[in-house]
């Protein structure tokens, strides 16, 4: 049984058309003005007039002496954490090649996505650690060219640690330019830059609807929705500590949601008294306390299984467990977009460098897919080769298949071949 100490608000369900019509025009607007559209919705979106948009060397070169060395030294960890853990996962995937039977070879080959776009948005926070996330992995994968776009902060231009960010994770070519206009032009290859074949990074709704509509043209990472956070927690956990990790995720904005699922009333009434304290003192409490009133939910319920069952339903982009028996917990859980077991490990951690990947599955779709993965930027193909002999003898079965479907004309290939491969005709 479950018992809600709190609950979310209900909200009506949002009006995409308004978003939805918004980029779509936008796109169009741009597939076919090109330049001098996307130089219109810079100036009047981000009010940058600037006619160069793609950044220069001496500017980046600028931006890298004037970065603290300790910030340098700070983002090379977490670059190099990434990176790390990326090849990890590019070496758990394989080429193969096998032969099921005598004469039919099959094989497998990955090969890395040729061009990609990396967004990296402004808005109130400025996700430096983005570009690690898709321009670092994207490197590691074996991207040959790989563009980088972001949204002036003023009439400076990039924010100067995401410019040093981008630069230093490996981008190619450097753009500023923010939204629906920086997608469209790395899709159609806008302003100086060569069309990509997919973009990554995450943004507002119109950066993700506009990601949704440029599917197909090009490839994406996810559609990405506000952050959420999961707790599992029971009487061992601190609720300080749980409360702390709740608002961290919070402040992202205030339709972030923040949910607590506990096998102790106690701990979860604890929690609620803590949340309230700590905001009083927050500084970002004016956006933390909106996400929590509105999306914060304390759930108890009577079992580890349960809170298992739970969690699965809320399937949470972030999610930590602070239990007793964590290794359970990660046994057990199926859907999340990266686990954080014990209170050792935050979500702060895998956002900023760790070396997971932040870029994760939200709006419950991590019950369907992970979250960006030097895999992504991955093509797995594969391939046949055939024997004449081994070519002969699977044509009638082929064939027959053709049949049954009424694909005649598919038919005919394998039929060809049972008459060209018989014994006397070499």
């Amino acid at each position: 049984m479950r018992t809600y100490l709190k609950r979310a608000i209900p909200t009506e369900p949002a009006d995409r058309g308004r978003v939805e019509d918004t980029v779509r025009r936008m796109l169009s607007d741009i597939e076919a003005n090109r330049d001098e559209a996307i130089r219109r919705y810079a100036m009047d979106l981000d009010k940058w007039a600037e006619p160069e948009m793609r950044v220069p060397p001496d500017a980046i070169a600028r931006v890298t002496r004037a970065m603290p060395e300790t910030f340098k030294e700070d983002f090379a960890y977490c670059l190099r954490q990434v990176s790390n853990f990326a090849r990890k996962q590019l070496d758990s995937m394989q080429p193969f090649e096998v032969e099921l039977e005598p004469g039919i070879t099959l094989g497998q080959r990955l090969i890395p996505v040729e061009n990609v776009g990396c967004y990296i948005p402004g808005g109130k926070y400025p996700l430096v650690a983005a570009a690690i996330m898709s321009v670092g992995t994207a490197r590691v994968a074996g991207v040959k060219h790989i563009v980088g776009c972001a949204p002036p902060r003023g009439p400076d231009g990039i924010f100067p640690p995401t410019l040093y960010a981008l630069h230093t994770a490996g981008a190619d070519e450097i753009y500023v330019l923010g939204g629906v206009q920086a997608m469209a032009a790395m899709a159609f290859g806008c302003v100086g830059m060569r069309a990509v074949d997919m973009i990554t990074g995450p943004g507002n709704a119109y950066v993700a609807e506009s990601k949704r509509q440029l599917f197909g043209t090009v490839g994406i990472d996810l559609l990405a929705g506000p952050t959420e956070i999961c707790i599992i927690a029971d009487d061992s956990a601190n609720p300080s500590l749980v409360a702390t990790d709740l608002l961290g995720q919070a402040e992202h904005g205030p339709d972030s949601p923040a949910w607590l699922i506990t096998t102790s009333r106690r701990l979860g009434e604890a929690v609620a008294r803590e949340v309230d304290r700590q905001l009083t003192g927050l500084p970002t409490a004016e956006i933390a306390a909106v996400a929590w009133r509105d999306n914060g939910e304390i759930v108890v319920v009577d079992s580890d299984a349960e809170a298992v069952e739970a969690s699965d339903e809320y399937a949470p982009e972030h999610l930590e467990v602070m239990c007793e028996n964590n290794d359970y917990y990660l046994a057990k859980l199926r859907n999340y977009g990266s686990l954080f077991v014990g209170e050792e490990s935050t979500v702060a951690y895998g956002d900023k460098g760790v070396g997971t990947n932040h870029t994760l599955p939200t709006g419950k779709a991590a019950r369907y897919t992970g979250g960006l993965w030097a895999g992504k930027f991955i093509k797995t193909v594969t391939y046949q080769r055939l024997t004449r002999e081994a070519s002969r003898r699977i044509a009638p079965i082929m064939s027959r298949q053709c049949e049954v479907e009424g694909m005649l004309a598919h038919q005919i290939t394998a039929d060809v071949r049972y008459a060209r491969y018989a014994p006397g005709n070499e």
